[in-house]
Formats: C-alpha cells, sequence, structure tokens
C-alpha cells in the first residue's frame, strides 16, 4: 500500500474509532514512506495558508480553530483530529485543504454545474461523470433528503433535476478533493511524495468517488482503505468495496450527546441561516424550517453561526430560548422548549 501514489483513509466523521485508526494507519505509512502529504476533507481550499502555518508551529490549537472557521465549515468535535492535526506537525508532514467552500457545492445543487460562473468553482475542472453504481448509492442518500419548494418532504424519482443536481454536487465534492491530492504530486516531479487523504467513506466506497476522479485526472495507483464495524455482516463487504477494510470494536465509552437542535447552520455575509433542518428534531417540533434567517437568539442579534452554536449549547435541559427568525420577509418569533434530561 505504501508503494501507491495516493491512499485514501475513509472515516465516518463523529466516529473517534475511525481516527484513531487512522492515526494508526498514517503513523506506519509514515515509517515506510517518510516524504509524505495529507490532505483532510474537513478544511476548504482558502483555508490553505492557515494549514501551512499550523505545520509551521505557528498557532496554538485554539488560533488554528478560530482561523480556519472550524465550526463554521465542519462543525464536528474537533477533539477527534486533533490529534491527526499534531501528528502532522510534530513530523512536519505538510497538509492539504481538500474541499472547497460550501457555497459552491450549494449553488451546484440548486442551479446545476452549468449555470453556474466559473469565477464560482474556485478552479475545480468538469468532473467526470458518475457511474450506474455510483447513480444508484447517490438515488438511496438523495431519497431521504428530498424536498418540495417549501422545504417539505417530497417522493423522489431519479429523473427529477433536483436529483440531476444533487449529483452534480456531489460530483464536485469528489473532483475538487481528488484535484488537490493530483496537485500536489504534479508539484513533486522527481521524488512523489505518498499523498494520503482523509475523507468521509462515502466518498470512497466500491472507487466511485474520490478514486473515480483521480483516475480521470491520470492518478492510477490508488489505495483504498476503510474503517467498518466488527459488528458488520461480513457479507455486506462486497468484492471491490475498498483494497482492504478494517474491522473496529465498539470501545466502551458514554454514549454521546444526540444534536440538541438538529439542524445545519450556513453563514454568508453576516447572515445565518438554517440550511437543514432535520426530521423530528426538536428544530422542527418548535417550527423553524429550512432556509429560516436567524434574526435573535436570546435577545442578541446573530451575525456569526458560532454565536447561534454558543446559544445553543449553553442552554440548560428544562430551559426555554427564544429565538427570532426572518422567513419570507416576515419576521416570527418562536420559544425552543429544551426538554429535562
Amino acid at each position: 500500500m505504501s508503494r501507491r501514489e495516493v491512499v485514501l483513509l475513509g472515516e465516518q466523521h463523529d466516529d473517534p474509532a475511525h481516527h484513531q485508526w487512522q492515526l494508526q494507519t498514517l503513523a506506519a505509512l509514515h515509517v515506510m514512506r517518510p516524504e509524505m502529504v495529507i490532505g483532510f476533507e474537513s478544511f476548504p481550499r482558502r483555508a490553505q495558508p492557515i494549514l501551512d502555518r499550523w505545520i509551521a508551529g505557528e498557532l496554538t490549537a485554539r488560533q488554528f480553530l478560530e482561523l480556519t472557521e472550524w465550526d463554521k465549515v465542519w462543525n464536528y468535535p474537533p477533539e477527534l483530529y486533533l490529534p491527526l492535526l499534531h501528528f502532522a506537525r510534530l513530523n512536519r508532514i505538510p497538509i492539504i485543504a481538500l474541499n472547497v467552500d460550501r457555497a459552491l457545492t450549494e449553488e451546484v445543487r440548486q442551479k446545476g454545474w452549468d449555470a453556474v460562473a466559473d469565477l464560482l468553482k474556485e478552479g475545480v475542472s468538469r468532473p467526470a461523470p458518475a457511474s450506474d453504481t455510483y447513480l444508484d448509492m447517490l438515488f438511496e442518500v438523495y431519497k431521504q433528503h428530498a424536498r418540495d419548494p417549501k422545504g417539505k418532504p417530497a417522493p423522489a424519482s431519479r429523473g427529477d433535476r433536483a436529483f440531476r443536481h444533487f449529483v452534480e454536487a456531489q460530483l464536485v465534492w469528489d473532483r475538487a478533493m481528488a484535484e488537490a491530492l493530483a496537485n500536489r504530486l504534479a508539484r513533486n516531479h522527481s521524488s512523489r511524495p505518498l499523498a494520503v487523504g482523509i475523507a468521509g467513506s462515502g466518498h470512497l466506497r466500491g472507487g466511485h468517488g474520490v478514486p473515480r476522479q483521480l483516475r480521470d485526472l491520470g492518478v492510477e495507483r490508488v489505495g483504498t482503505l476503510l474503517p467498518v464495524n466488527a459488528r458488520r455482516d461480513c457479507a455486506e463487504a462486497k468484492m471491490g468495496l475498498a483494497d482492504a477494510i478494517f474491522a473496529l470494536a465498539d470501545p466502551p465509552r458514554e454514549e454521546a450527546p444526540r444534536p440538541r437542535l438538529g439542524v445545519r447552520l450556513e453563514e454568508s455575509a453576516g447572515e445565518v441561516r438554517l440550511a437543514e433542518v432535520v426530521a423530528g428534531s426538536l428544530a422542527e417540533k418548535t417550527g423553524l424550517e429550512r432556509g429560516d434567517r436567524i434574526v435573535t437568539i436570546a435577545g442578541a442579534p446573530v451575525t456569526r453561526m458560532a454565536a447561534v452554536i454558543a446559544a445553543v449549547r449553553a442552554q440548560p435541559a428544562g430551559t426555554w430560548l427564544p429565538v427570532e427568525v426572518m422567513r419570507n420577509r416576515e419576521k416570527r418569533e418562536f420559544v425552543i422548549k429544551f426538554p429535562r434530561e
């Protein structure tokens, strides 16, 4: 595996065991290929100068997380990723921002690739088309998130223009990560480093996402390693899923608290909106809807996503949190009633 040009390590973003396995695998690969670069899905391209400063030892972990706007762009517990980042810094391994801003993939999802201005595409080239198998996989995901214009659940069809745009957005995501890795390899003509990509397993399974885009870019020697739960039925591990899978037992741990509100936030130009409201969540029960712009929370004006996250996290169980949103040019008031634990 260490002789490949690129090795891709999958993950379920919120699973600590997956990140511990990634760290162990990185260490083993680094022993065999000290010339290495590590790419992270968790960072958009604009964060690259900050990643360089981290490796140079110029930033504390807190400064690094603030400057990369971790809570805005990724919003998974940073404690899961910091060991990987410290490993890279300790060994002076360059790290690469693999992702693009969420605004680009959202624009593609809304309008389609061809309707997005070239200036907004962050240099991403047209992706290789999805295979039929990948389309099948993506349709299963799409069905779970299909919404009508008002944001309500709706039946899905493979012929929907919305599904075509959903696929194009996923391909842009895959292509961006593949290009970042391929471009880094192209910079080293004499002695190529081993490029390791840290990304969600959904982008890697079966060689349909990032691996396919890498091959389209001329990078043929790609290895894919995936962590899976040890309790998973072996029959589900079909041929071609990855070059190797690693069965990880669930370590004893306290159950992680569920998301308190059940939303995905987006921040742009000083405005914070609900990009997604999870079905059955506290947010949906309160009456909040996708597309709502949060105006105030607990009486304080909202211009940063971090302020919303902090207010929700600080709210004790069994208490109420007032929030004002703008919906269709109309201001509406809601009270989020947190259940008693």
